[in-house]
């Protein structure tokens, strides 16, 4: 009997494995509602699209992308991660900017770390006062360069900000506070960056 239940386990876990499905994960993830389903973050996902895999508080959440495998792995879906993304960015669709979506031609991977949203030139700031793009306790990523080095760490928003404001970020990790600027939903730049940027900003709303 022990035997028998143990191979009907056994099926049942290589029937499980059998019906996973590959997906694609979408160029923009975006959700409209707040909750975060598979059917937000992945094409062909099928009867698994409304599984809620998380809850968005502020402007944009951040998942970690061998936990968004995981995930998905849980609902029959299998995720490749073909391109080795560390993480992936989903926003609200209302007020996703239009340039967050990848050009032609370009990788879905340096959207998930969201690099080309980083390098997007600032909004003048008289533009910017009407359309705060982080709120408190938001989780933003902020990205550090210097000397040809990059760095990005994620972190809480101790304040509200748009483009171009300084912004008090606490890393997760370590809990210190770091000085950025605010250049865009959840995203934010720190060290001598963030200084250009808001220097760059400053003189176009002249």
């Amino acid at each position: 009997m022990r035997s028998l239940i143990l191979g009907a386990i056994a099926a049942l876990m290589v029937a499980g494995a059998a019906v996973a499905g590959p997906v694609t994960l979408k160029a923009n993830p975006v959700d409209s509602d707040g909750r975060v389903t598979l059917g937000d973050l992945f094409d062909g996902a099928g009867a698994a699209s409304n599984v809620v895999v998380g809850t968005r508080a502020g402007p944009s959440i951040v998942f970690e992308a061998g936990q968004l495998q995981s995930l998905a792995r849980q609902s029959g879906l299998d995720w490749a991660n073909p391109t080795g993304l560390r993480r992936v960015v989903v926003r609200n669709a209302a007020v996703a900017p239009a340039s967050a979506a990848p050009a032609p031609g370009s990788s879905v991977a340096a959207d998930e770390v969201a690099p080309p949203v980083l390098a997007a030139r600032p909004q003048p700031v008289r533009a910017a006062v009407a359309e705060r793009v982080i709120t408190r306790n938001d989780m933003v990523e902020v990205a550090y360069e210097v000397g040809g080095v990059r760095l990005t760490i994620t972190g809480h928003a101790e304040g509200n900000a748009a483009p171009g404001q300084r912004l008090a970020v606490r890393n997760l990790q370590s809990g210190r506070t770091i000085d950025a600027v605010a250049i865009g939903p959840g995203l934010a730049l720190a060290g001598p960056a963030a200084q250009e940027a808001r220097a760059t900003q400053q003189l176009a709303a002249r």
